[in-house]
């Protein structure tokens, strides 16, 4: 079974915001296979169903960012045949905004959340997928922490909606056992991405 996990923190005032990136990406990538995540296990919301052909699981840690860690080493031990079959989605601030970055491992960079999942897991080698968060009005400085706790401007959201269509689609090559592809595909900017004709298309009713 593959395993997406999107980071964010749980509450209604993180809802939208940047540092809920990747719970983002996956309520989408949920919400275009019908699959409900609604069920409350191991430190997390989760929901399964089948994608490309194979079993997913779709999962939501609540264990706020920091503690990540905690959730992710109960979902890929119950459900992850190896670390291969793990994903991560996170929000990455040295990304500009809508920029993603598929990696097959790496460290966990300055992300608390990606910290808190290679102490877990005492390994890097699982697959992450990084979407920028960084707009074009931030400046480094002492803000970093409240900035990624602010919401996406609404002149940001059409560059949202897109990216995360975008990062949807490298998820469903990551169903089918094609990383590479996904990051051949989608670490370039959209102009520069051939379209990814033979998607797999959404569940009939």
């Amino acid at each position: 079974m593959k395993v997406i996990i999107g980071l964010g923190n749980p509450g209604a005032g993180y809802e939208n915001t940047r540092h809920n990136a990747g719970w983002m990406v996956a309520d989408a990538f949920a919400r275009k296979f019908r699959i409900e995540v609604t069920r409350h296990e191991k430190e997390s919301f989760t929901g399964s169903g089948r994608v490309a052909g194979g079993s997913v699981l779709v999962a939501r840690p609540q264990t706020f960012m920091n503690l990540s860690g905690d959730a992710v080493k109960l979902l890929t031990n119950a459900y992850a045949e190896s670390l291969d079959d793990l994903i991560v989605v996170y929000d990455d601030i040295d990304l500009p905004l809508g920029k993603l970055r598929i990696r097959p491992n790496g460290s966990a960079g300055t992300h608390n959340g990606m910290r808190s999942i290679v102490a877990s897991l005492a390994s890097e080698r699982f697959a992450r997928l990084r979407f920028g968060v960084r707009g074009a009005d931030y400046s480094e400085g002492p803000r970093l922490r409240d900035y990624v706790l602010d919401d996406f401007t609404a002149e940001e959201a059409p560059i949202v909606e897109r990216s995360i269509g975008r990062a949807v689609d490298a998820l469903v090559l990551f169903a089918r056992g094609d990383l590479r592809r996904a990051m051949n595909e989608f670490n370039r900017d959209p102009e520069d991405a051939p379209a990814a004709a033979d998607q797999e298309k959404e569940p009939r009713p």
